[in-house]
């Protein structure tokens, strides 16, 4: 499919491989797109700006790299920032056609209902798009392609007039007459409120006065704030609107100056924020943010989980704003046609973007895609799920791998440690769901092509071993995907979420006498050059360890997707009991554990735990994992003592041994084995050891563990039997 793509300052139109319909969500065939002039053409112009001027206006994102930095170093920071660039990002989020899919758990939808969809990174200008529930409306009947398509614009300008909660008879400036300023002005004129609206551009105030305004100003000629002020009968505005798009304070000054005594300022677009308090403290006025679409926007339970509002305590959502606006525009009570200047083919949204920066640049811009093959796409299976990229020959002796899930790990971890083992390994497709970023990693690593189907990698004879890097939900039944078609499997911890999952897998190897496909967790701490000198004296010793591990592992919001699918314990806490395995060799008897008791809502006790194992060989070890400490404090700290010996690993940057003697190791960034164990796993599917990186016993044990701490289950004894090959 096409799609556009920014890069550096333009808009591209690129073939990408086209998405499959996710749970929760509804695959679209656009017909119509929406080019928001405002929003997109800045963010366009931001990606054409050199580094420097970036970083000096986006501090946040300096702190971001100089972060990733300090933990992966300058090499793999380059890599990223080059493959950001060279790759760029999908732009729009406002959007109508046919819907050609739904997702599971999905109600109210059909294939076939035409549909209006928002959400910047999911509603963008592309002839598929995988859209949540929530974010999606029906069209009324009657309603052209062309007019819904605007849906999100509306929705912006909607909440914007309910957060200016006007009666009727009441007065509002609306200062700015672009798109959203013109709907706004619309539907304050449909609630009974009259309108002044000023702007620089005296065509788009012909405009507005053409829509019903009652007075039109231009700044630029008119005194504003005296002439709101006649308007109103020398009282001022009850509220003024602000939709402009400027760095100067002055309008926003201006704005305050127009109010009534307790009147309120409601910022829609982007202002200057220098705020002076003599415009709103004598008149005690409110100045308001208006977000986005409503209630529910940057929610991930409403938006991503498809979880809604209930109706009787918010009554107007975003989805329910958005529903709003596309039946005024049915009714006739907003006119959004005579606001719609051009209409590109998206095959030419290069063009369509250069013309928004002329000085007679059109108020709307719509995207078409045409809707002839419509019925066709109805009744076949999806269009173009794989995009070939440069072809490149094989290297000889080099395992084949599939990347499935294009996430910042993955593309920052994984595959550029591939391109160091030199012709161990050859990335031959990546897997995403988003078809954009598969492109663009693709590209980078020189894949030969990306895929949105998983299928397409099983199915490819090529393919030698599927590295599984998406969220861990899914973890198990990719992995038994995998190896059912015979691929080898690489998974990033969790092996498995639930216990159901992991006997699937253990069931997998359990039945028939034939040779299996190898498989290996991603628990990368055991083949780092710190614990492997660690190992090297642990496993001369007579008597068992005592060892003790922290992690201080940094707090993260309660809202975030890693606390679900069994949290941090199951999905990182993991690496550390792999870690205790790996240096007692031993199976494990008991565990028992004990959780923080918070006071307040902000820390969980779920990542915030003590937990002592016991191993059949009587060694002990402790973990410390928890997230109430200084992300400024080290994250990893190690004691390991055995035989009147002690060695103390700090943060894989640094190994001291007391009565006994240590390589002596330190690097600036912390080596945590990522590297190493590609290479330890290139030894076994190349046949130079028969041996796993990991035995398949050792991977379920921990993850049955992970399971049991995450269920808080105390003292219980751990039963575990070696599993043969």
């Amino acid at each position: 499919m096409i799609q556009a793509v920014v890069k550096k300052g333009k808009v591209l139109a690129e073939r990408v491989p086209t998405p499959n319909v996710s749970d929760g969500c509804l695959l679209i065939k656009l017909v119509n797109s929406c080019i928001s002039a405002g929003t997109e053409v800045s963010n366009v112009g931001d990606t054409g700006k050199p580094l420097y001027k970036r970083a000096l206006e986006q501090p946040d994102q300096v702190r971001e790299v100089l972060n990733f930095v300090r933990t992966n170093g300058i090499e793999k920071t380059i890599q990223k920032i080059k493959g950001t660039l060279d790759g760029g990002k999908p732009t729009g989020y406002s959007v109508a056609g046919v819907v050609i899919g739904v997702g599971s758990g999905v109600t109210g939808f059909q294939v076939g209902d035409h549909v209006a969809a928002a959400g910047a990174g999911l509603a963008n200008h592309a002839e598929y798009v995988d859209v949540p529930q929530n974010l999606v409306m029906h069209i009324p009947e009657g309603l052209d392609f062309k007019q819904a398509s605007t849906v999100t614009l509306g929705g912006i300008a909607m909440q914007g007039v309910r957060r200016c909660d006007l009666r009727l008879g009441e007065t509002c400036v609306v200062v700015g007459a672009g798109i959203l300023g013109l709907l706004a002005q619309q539907m304050l004129q449909a609630s009974g409120v009259r309108t002044i609206v000023t702007d620089i551009d005296d065509k788009r105030l012909q405009l507005a006065k053409d829509l019903g305004a009652g007075l039109v100003l231009n700044p630029m000629n008119d005194d504003v704030v005296k002439l709101a002020n006649n308007f109103t009968g020398g009282y001022g505005t009850d509220a003024v609107l602000f939709t402009a798009a400027t760095g100067s304070s002055e309008p926003l000054s201006q704005s305050f100056k127009m109010c009534k005594r307790k009147g309120k300022v409601v910022l829609v677009g982007v202002s200057g924020m220098e705020l002076k308090r003599g415009d709103m403290y004598v008149k005690e006025l409110d100045f308001l943010i208006s977000t986005s679409y409503g209630p529910g926007r940057y929610d991930n339970n409403y938006e991503g989980k498809g979880l809604d509002y209930p109706y009787a305590y918010v009554r107007w959502t975003e989805n329910r704003n958005m529903t709003e606006y596309l039946r005024l525009l049915k009714e006739g009570k907003v006119n959004v046609t005579s606001l719609i200047s051009a209409e590109w083919p998206i095959e030419s949204v290069e063009e369509a973007f250069v013309s928004l920066k002329s000085k007679e640049k059109p108020i709307i811009t719509l995207l078409d895609y045409g809707t002839e093959n419509i019925p066709n796409i109805l009744k076949a299976t999806l269009p173009e799920q794989r995009i070939d990229l440069k072809a490149k020959s094989k290297k000889k002796g080099a395992i084949q791998v599939a990347l499935v899930g294009a996430g910042s790990f993955a593309t920052g971890m994984h595959l550029p440690n591939m391109l160091k083992l030199g012709k161990k390994y050859q990335l031959r497709a990546i897997v995403n769901r988003k078809g954009q970023k598969g492109v663009a990693f693709g590209n980078q690593f020189k894949a030969n092509y990306t895929t949105t189907n998983y299928e397409e990698v099983l199915n490819d004879p090529e393919v030698d071993l599927v590295m599984i890097c998406t969220r861990h939900d899914n973890h198990a039944a990719l992995v038994l995907q995998a190896l059912e078609a015979g691929k080898h499997a690489f998974v990033e911890k969790p092996l498995a979420t639930n216990s159901a999952d992991l006997e699937a897998i253990k069931a997998f190897y359990a039945k028939g006498n034939e040779t299996k496909p190898v498989l290996m967790t991603g628990f990368n701490r055991r083949f780092s050059k710190y614990l492997q000198a660690v190992h090297k004296q642990t496993s001369k010793r007579v008597n068992p360890l005592f060892v003790h591990y922290r992690m201080n592992a940094g707090y993260i919001p309660l809202d975030h997707w890693t606390h679900e699918h069994g949290g941090r314990i199951i999905g990182e806490c993991c690496h550390i009991i792999d870690t205790m395995t790996f240096l007692t060799q031993s199976e494990l008897v008991s565990i028992s554990q004990e959780s923080l008791t918070p006071n307040n809502e902000k820390f969980s006790h779920t990542d915030n735990r003590s937990i002592v194992l016991k191993y059949k060989d009587g060694s002990v070890c402790t973990i410390h994992y928890f997230a109430v400490g200084s992300k400024k404090y080290p994250k990893e700290f190690m004691e390991v003592h055995f035989d009147e010996k002690t060695i103390i690993m700090e943060d894989y940057k640094k190994l001291t041994g007391f009565g006994v003697k240590v390589p002596s190791l330190g690097s600036s960034i912390a080596q945590k084995g990522q590297l190493e164990e590609l290479d330890a796993l290139y030894n076994t599917l190349s046949g130079k050891t028969d041996k796993w990186p990991i035995e398949l016993w050792d991977m379920v044990q921990t993850t049955v563990a992970s399971f049991m701490i995450n269920e808080e289950v105390l003292q219980k004894e751990v039963s575990l039997k070696e599993t043969t090959f």
